[in-house]
């Protein structure tokens, strides 16, 4: 039987499964995505709080995370930052690295 916990509990098993997907976000020209954001992005959009779950959940919805529910994650975060510019400039990250390229 495997084991059911709050999910906040298995952020550090996850680690390398967080960091895997920040690489897929940054491969698709969202460079500034970070483990922090991903992780507060399933927490409040996918899990909307601390339910409990079993690891290979975690994990699914972890790698399920689509590149728009982040990227509406972030936008709901700019509207909320005291720093506004900067979350602007997270959002469209993309375009400065697409403009380089």
């Amino acid at each position: 039987m495997s084991v059911c916990k709050p999910v906040s509990k298995w952020k550090q098993e996850v680690a390398g499964i967080l960091e895997s997907k920040v690489e897929e976000l940054q491969l698709l020209d969202y460079s500034k995505a970070t483990v922090d954001d991903v992780w507060n992005c399933i927490v409040d959009k996918v899990w909307k709080g601390n339910p409990e779950k079993r690891l290979h959940e975690v994990v699914q919805d972890i790698f399920h995370l689509h590149p728009n529910i982040y990227i509406s994650y972030l936008a709901q975060q700019s509207w909320q930052d005291d720093n506004l510019q900067e979350s602007i400039d997270a959002l469209f990250g993309m375009e400065e690295n697409s403009q380089k390229k």
